[in-house]
C-alpha cells in the first residue's frame, strides 16, 4: 500500500453562460502529447500551487477555488469570480493510477462576454457548447472525456439557466467520489460506492450496479438496485 501515489490537491471549474439556445459550457481539448488526459475534452483546471494555498491562509477548500480561477485564466483567458463558484463534487483518482489527484469540481456562471484565449501548449482547442450537445457528441464517439467530466455534464442537463444551476446546486451537498477500477466483460469500468463489486474491485459481482462502463464510443453511467445510502451521482 505504501507504493500508492499520493493524490495531489487539484480543482477544476465548469464555466457556464446563458444563450438563446440554452446554457453552454466552455470545454478545452488537451494536447494529445500530454500523459494525463491527452487529447481529451476537459474543463479548465489543474493542481493547487503553493501560492494558492498561501493566498487562502492554508484553507484548502478556498485554495481550490483560487486555483480553479487561476487555471481558467491561464488556460483560456477567462477568470470566474471565486465567490460565484458552486461546489458540484469532489473526485479522488483510483489508487491504480500512477498520477493521482483529489479534485474539487466547481461551476461558475460568467457574466461578461470575454474572448477565449487558449495557451496553445497544454490546450490545443476549445468549444462553447450546449450541455446536451456535449453529452450527445461524447456518446457518439466524437468528444472524448474522462468519467468525472461526463458525469458532471449529465448532472447539469436538468438546468435551463445558470441561475437555475446556482440555486439548485447550493441546495445539494456535493458528493465525495472515490472510484475503483474493474473489468466488466472485457471492458474498463469505474465502480462507485453502492456497487456490489466496489469493495473488491470486482466488476462481475452480482447485485447492485453503480458504475461507469467504457463502451465502444464513450462512457455509460449505470445505476440499478442501489441502496438509498448511495444516491446517484447524476441528479435528475
Amino acid at each position: 500500500m505504501t507504493d500508492i501515489p499520493k493524490a495531489r490537491p487539484a480543482s477544476t471549474v465548469v464555466l457556464l453562460r446563458d444563450t438563446d439556445n440554452g446554457m453552454e459550457t466552455l470545454m478545452l481539448r488537451r494536447n494529445k502529447a500530454l500523459m494525463f488526459a491527452g487529447g481529451l475534452w476537459v474543463f479548465p483546471g489543474g493542481a493547487l500551487e503553493k501560492a494558492d494555498i498561501e493566498s487562502a491562509n492554508g484553507d484548502i477548500a478556498l485554495a481550490a477555488r483560487i486555483a480553479a480561477a487561476r487555471e481558467a485564466e491561464e488556460e483560456c483567458g477567462l477568470r470566474p469570480d471565486t465567490e460565484n463558484m458552486v461546489h458540484l463534487s469532489h473526485w479522488t483518482t483510483p489508487v491504480v493510477e500512477p498520477k493521482r489527484f483529489e479534485t474539487w469540481i466547481y461551476a461558475a456562471p460568467l457574466v461578461e462576454d470575454v474572448a477565449v484565449a487558449i495557451d496553445g501548449s497544454e490546450i490545443h482547442d476549445f468549444a462553447w457548447i450546449c450541455i446536451k450537445t456535449a453529452v450527445a457528441r461524447h456518446e457518439a464517439g466524437e468528444f472524448g472525456m474522462l468519467p468525472p467530466t461526463y458525469i458532471t455534464l449529465l448532472s447539469l442537463l436538468r438546468y435551463a439557466t445558470t441561475a437555475d444551476m446556482t440555486a439548485g446546486e447550493k441546495e445539494i451537498p456535493p458528493p465525495y467520489v472515490f472510484p475503483v477500477v474493474a473489468k466488466v466483460e472485457g471492458k474498463i469500468a469505474v465502480l462507485f460506492q453502492g456497487d456490489a463489486g466496489y469493495e473488491m474491485s470486482d466488476g462481475s459481482s452480482q447485485g447492485a450496479r453503480h458504475r461507469a462502463i467504457m463502451q465502444e464510443k464513450g462512457w455509460e453511467y449505470v445505476y440499478n438496485d442501489v441502496d438509498d445510502n448511495y444516491p446517484p451521482l447524476i441528479r435528475r
